[in-house]
């Protein structure tokens, strides 16, 4: 005697939007039922929202930089005020300028006054024809080997690199929260088509016990205990079929279009059978390599970026210690002069200012190298705990491509045990009971198999995450 069990093919499901693969000679098109886990990668690459927003980090931050070099932009100038009354010119002031300032915080400026009047100050008397004057400022103590406009220029060009790398990690979170989804709605696929199985035998298994009880080869009972069996199979598919439609939402949340339009999955596609063969190299994941290089880790070098910007204020908070010395020379001369250079017309000025007791300047440099010394030993912290996750990370990945293997010698195991219960069954020495012990034995390692491949994906995307080194071709994308 025999109690058949019925194979079922896959149902076939395909998303509201479909693969479309075109023939380059006819036009041809065939419709895929698979959505392979590296297309969806690809996908949520180049148009999830959290992506491109990614990428707007990275904009603003060379806009930022870009601000930073306006200071560093020549300048004109222009000063007209005039006075009449009592039909009397009492002044009339122009001033015209040109500014350069220079990367050192030296300033060349070139000039031009033309002033007139009754009532005019006598230090605005200029020629009939203006004067001209060319001349340069010079900070000889604060400001000279960095200033506030120094200081925000370099700043901007290690922010620029700060958001490139903030961009990267921000990417690879997004990929990391999508591939667990798809994971799920792939977990949750292969329980419903597991347990759909398993109740369509239960269904064939109480046929034909109703059928044996009527012709008399089996007692009454037999029915109830298969019968128990089949509402349990129904009640474990129909869980199933619920967590599958919740997974596949879920799944939904990361598919737009070019537009962003949100796409929703269908329940006609289908995840990527035997995935766990490609998973690695789908992530790029050497499964060998348990080391990598940290010092070209997106997170070290965005610690190391702030390094930097902090390094750059506390030598401005250092500068703020220096006089104040500033000195100019401005060479002045009539428009119409052409006798040459005379050395005796100029105007010349100095500035000078020191705080006596540096209190404050001196607090902020001493606040500046805390903070810095703060967080030089917060990354070397964090380079030995990324370090140690990631050789966990690496160990806990091998650890689950082995227990996959025993658990699949189990179900192979079980199934043996099925199969020879059946047996015995066939020649009168066993009962539905046992049967049904063996088959729930079976099903238990089934569905710990697809537990442990679920796990085994989310620890393949956990060490994606925590190496966060998605590819360069797709970091270059704008």
């Amino acid at each position: 005697m025999h109690i058949p069990r019925v194979k079922r093919a896959l149902p076939v499901l395909f998303m509201f939007f479909t693969v479309i693969v075109f023939s380059g000679t006819t036009g041809a098109q065939e419709l895929s039922d698979e959505f392979t886990y590296e297309e969806f990668l690809a996908h949520v690459k180049k148009y999830h929202p959290i992506v491109r927003q990614a990428n707007l980090v990275l904009s603003e931050s060379q806009a930022k930089l870009l601000k930073a070099r306006g200071a560093f932009d020549p300048k004109l100038e222009a000063d007209f005020s005039k006075k009449n009354y009592d039909d009397k010119t009492y002044y009339s002031l122009f001033n015209g300028s040109f500014k350069i300032p220079t990367w050192y915080g030296i300033e060349i400026k070139a000039a031009f006054d033309k002033n007139e009047g009754v009532y005019m100050n006598p230090e605005n008397y200029v020629p009939q024809d203006g004067l001209t004057s060319f001349g340069i400022t010079v900070p000889v103590g604060q400001g000279l080997w960095i200033n506030d406009r120094m200081a925000e220029l370099r700043k901007g060009k290690f922010y620029v690199e700060l958001s490139n790398y903030e961009r990267t990690l921000a990417t690879v979170e997004a990929i990391a929260e999508a591939s667990e989804a798809y994971m799920n709605w792939k977990k949750d696929y292969e329980k419903v088509l597991l347990y759909e199985d398993f109740y369509q035998n239960a269904v064939e298994r109480q046929e034909w016990i109703v059928k044996s009880i009527v012709l008399g080869e089996l007692p009454p009972i037999d029915s109830v205990e298969s019968g128990i069996v089949l509402k349990t199979r129904k009640l474990e598919w129909e869980q199933a079929l619920l967590k599958l439609t919740k997974s596949r939402l879920t799944l939904s949340n990361y598919l737009w279009t070019e537009d962003n339009i949100p796409l929703e999955l269908s329940e006609d596609m289908v995840p990527e059978e035997d995935l766990e063969n490609r998973i690695l190299d789908v992530l790029a994941i050497d499964p060998l390599a348990g080391e990598t290089d940290l010092e070209n880790h997106p997170k070290i070098n965005a610690l190391y970026t702030k390094l930097n910007i902090l390094e750059v204020d506390r030598k401005l908070k250092a500068n703020s210690m220096l006089p104040k010395l500033s000195l100019s020379y401005n060479y002045i001369s009539e428009p119409s002069y052409i006798d040459g250079f005379r050395m005796e017309d100029y105007k010349i000025g100095a500035t000078f200012s020191f705080p006596i007791f540096l209190r404050k300047e001196r607090a902020e440099v001493k606040l500046a190298d805390i903070k810095l010394r703060s967080s030089e030993l917060g990354l070397q912290f964090e380079k030995e705990a990324l370090r140690n996750k990631i050789r966990a990370q690496y160990n806990e990945l091998n650890s689950y491509q082995r227990q996959i293997v025993i658990n699949e010698d189990l179900v192979g195991d079980y199934r043996q045990m099925l199969e020879g219960e059946v047996k015995l069954f066939e020649m009168g020495e066993s009962s539905i009971f046992f049967i049904n012990t063996r088959e729930n034995n079976l099903v238990k390692a089934r569905v710990s198999d697809i537990d442990l491949k679920n796990t085994y994906f989310l620890v393949a995307i956990g060490l994606y995450k925590i190496l966060a080194m998605p590819e360069e071709e797709f970091l270059s994308q704008p």
